[in-house]
């Protein structure tokens, strides 16, 4: 009985610190694509790092939801989306908050996009 505490207790403690992103390796990260949309890019890197707060509604003390196409051109346009996730590791602001930094080509990917025009 006591080996079989001890496994359940190492597995529910391997289990949960497995669950964060501790490292740029850790954070999911979209393919490489030739013209960048938001239904062939953004929303994946979105879906993958973002929503755990700003789901619908927001969670954690997210102000804004960034669940649709237009809630995320709304927050590149209007509430610094760029800038939030371009800040260094551990910057006051930077996102995903509590979390690793964006690889840089995920943020530049981003950039791109918002510069070819917020495609959808």
């Amino acid at each position: 009985m006591k080996k079989k505490s001890i496994l359940i207790m190492s597995i529910l403690t391997f289990s949960i610190l497995s669950c964060t992103n501790d490292s740029e390796s850790d954070l999911i990260v979209a393919p490489e694509v030739e013209v960048i949309t938001y239904n062939n890019y953004v929303k994946n890197v979105i879906n993958s790092n973002c929503l755990f707060c700003h789901t619908s509604p927001p969670q954690n003390g997210a102000p804004m939801q960034l669940t649709t196409y237009e809630d995320v051109k709304n927050a590149v346009l209007n509430r610094g989306l760029l800038d939030r996730i371009s800040r260094p590791q551990g910057a006051t602001g930077m996102m995903p908050l509590g979390g690793t930094r964006l690889p840089q080509t995920t943020i530049d990917a981003i950039v791109k996009w918002q510069a070819d025009g917020l495609l959808e």
